[in-house]
């Protein structure tokens, strides 16, 4: 028979019991982002993935004074982990029509200018909202979802 002291127990089961992660949201501001004349787009629950790797984008963009628009594609961190590539696809039939996308290739380096290949750090966006790309923080504002929008 195995006898357990209380401590010993309870330490037992803080080891073997899973830990939730969460991953926090991964924001990016195009043009100066929303509220700033550009965009930003909200991947909820994004995690830079390890290098080498990509992990699934979904979530939202933000524009204009009150548009939003729903986003699914794809993260890509380079090999050498100094890249971040995502390839957004973006609905929204009041704004953009119905039936229509909006594509959007955004190339960053989430370490900063230091080393960053894509040139003195700056991002870019290559696409329907395309122009300079950086991280941002994600703020009240932009994870705000009013029920009735744009």
């Amino acid at each position: 028979m195995m006898r357990f002291k209380t401590r010993h127990l309870i330490l037992m089961i803080g080891l073997v019991a899973p830990i939730p992660s969460y991953a926090a949201n991964f924001c990016v501001k195009v043009n100066g982002g929303f509220g700033n004349g550009g965009t930003t787009f909200v991947g909820k629950g994004f995690a830079i993935p390890t290098a080498g790797a990509c992990k699934v984008w979904t979530g939202y963009l933000k524009t204009a004074s009150s548009v939003i628009a729903h986003s699914t594609g794809s993260g890509c961190l380079s090999t050498d982990g100094k890249v971040l590539t995502l390839s957004i696809l973006s609905t929204d039939p009041s704004f953009l029509g119905s039936g229509e996308t909006a594509s959007d290739h955004i190339r960053l380096c989430p370490g900063g200018s230091a080393g960053c290949p894509t040139g003195v750090g700056i991002g870019t966006d290559v696409g329907t909202f395309g122009g300079n790309a950086a991280k941002t923080t994600c703020t009240t504002a932009l994870l705000t979802l009013p029920a009735v929008h744009d």
